[in-house]
């Protein structure tokens, strides 16, 4: 069986199965920006029937054919409750976990640390999540067939493209600028890269005691620095693509507007791409020439660090932190306008499961910010259905692990 046929194979395993102090200020400041993702792969599905009505393909299923553990799982809601870190798939409606990272500070040179990755990847065959630390960045296409990744070694001049599958680099992608950063459009067809002329992960040692434990032992970003050099916008098929340079800029007090890691995105039409800002306007948006764009009428509203973002038909948008000093509750907004439209349960959302529920951080009753759990809520409903078991400790602490999810 010759390349062709064995790629349109693998396409039709991935289109096969259902479609699919201050609370408030330490829930802004942990957040991380992630999106979910829908799932588009027509053309690949019909490419993929054809070749297989010609040459007689077995249906889906047989002895040799490969089996997704996402999709075949195909229960709405699969949880574990009693897993923290999780060992085996999580998923809510149309979205799951396609893989979590832990992250700890190891010893660079000049006394400085880089805050390095420990990744675990979902096993499509096993449905377990395996450990890897080959990788320092992760993103995982809708169908979660295909992961794209970077080694350890920031910035890096090589992209990969990783089948969930095998476990195995399908092919590279080079690149000549430095690229630090990588992530899916919204239909997996494209990958944004983010470069950089230095690796955004290393800390640098404080000369005040930034904990007020005493000691002079603490390392954070350099705040008035910026290596973030640009973007590329790939073809994740052909691997051809430009590179955009886009200058950080300085406040008049020389601070940059941007963290030391701030990646681009894609928008969810996938058609531009945006930058989180720490100052006004919150966004910046761009086409893939690197010009400067106004932004999507139903993106305008949104915030950068709020993961969710929009449902999966456009008609609703994940807001902030809505809740209290010992309650917790987020708001869904109305994307064109801003308007507050509903205020649910969690205490960050993270991915929507289908139209009307999310999946979030949330903690429980009567317990400290920091117990925080995987959870589902509904929107006009107090319930919530947990998904995995409590984190452990506080920020930065082992035992935290952050998820990346993706629609199944």
């Amino acid at each position: 069986m010759d390349d062709m046929v064995r790629s349109a194979l693998r396409d039709m395993a991935e289109e096969t199965g259902p479609p699919t102090g201050d609370l408030a200020g330490r829930v802004v400041a942990a957040r991380r920006r992630r999106r979910t993702r829908t799932v588009v792969g027509a053309a690949l599905a019909t490419t993929a029937a054809v070749i297989a009505s010609v040459l007689a393909v077995p249906a889906l299923g047989g002895d040799d054919t490969p089996q997704l553990a996402s999709q075949t799982r195909t229960d709405d809601v699969v949880a574990h409750p009693k897993q923290s870190p999780p060992r085996e798939l999580i998923a809510a409606g149309r979205t799951a976990l396609a893989a979590y990272a832990i992250t700890e500070n190891v010893k660079a040179p000049q006394d400085s640390r880089i805050r390095r990755k420990t990744w675990y990847l979902l096993d499509q065959e096993s449905g377990k999540y395996v450990k890897t630390d080959k990788w320092s960045v992760v993103d995982v296409a809708p169908g979660m067939r295909t992961a794209v990744v970077l080694e350890q070694q920031l910035p890096t001049r090589r992209i990969g493209l990783l089948d969930l599958l095998t476990g195995e680099i399908e092919r590279w992608i080079p690149v000549e600028q430095g690229v630090a950063g990588v992530e899916f459009s919204p239909d997996g067809r494209k990958v944004v890269a983010t470069t950089y002329s230095e690796n955004p992960d290393r800390l640098f040692k404080l000369d005040y005691d930034l904990n007020a434990d005493g000691k002079l032992n603490d390392y954070d970003w350099d705040k008035n620095t910026s290596y973030r050099t640009g973007f590329y916008v790939l073809d994740v098929d052909s691997g051809e693509g430009s590179w955009s340079e886009v200058p950080v800029r300085h406040d008049e007090h020389g601070m940059v507007e941007v963290n030391l890691r701030q990646d681009f995105a894609f928008t969810d039409s996938g058609k531009l791409v945006y930058s989180g800002l720490m100052v006004e306007p919150g966004n910046r948006y761009y086409d893939f020439a690197g010009k400067e764009t106004s932004a999507p009428a139903n993106e305008k509203h949104l915030d950068w660090s709020v993961e969710a973002r929009l449902s999966p038909n456009g008609k609703l948008a994940a807001g902030g932190f809505a809740g209290g000093a010992r309650t917790t509750a987020s708001e869904i907004i109305d994307p064109y306008t801003g308007k507050r439209l509903h205020k649910t349960r969690g205490q960050q959302l993270l991915a929507w499961a289908d139209d009307n529920r999310l999946i979030a951080w949330d903690i429980a009753p009567d317990t400290g910010e920091f117990r925080q759990q995987l959870v589902m809520v509904t929107i006009g409903s107090d319930k919530v259905v947990p998904l995995s078991g409590f984190l452990k400790g506080t920020d930065g602490s082992s035992g935290r692990w952050s998820p990346v999810f993706t629609t199944r």
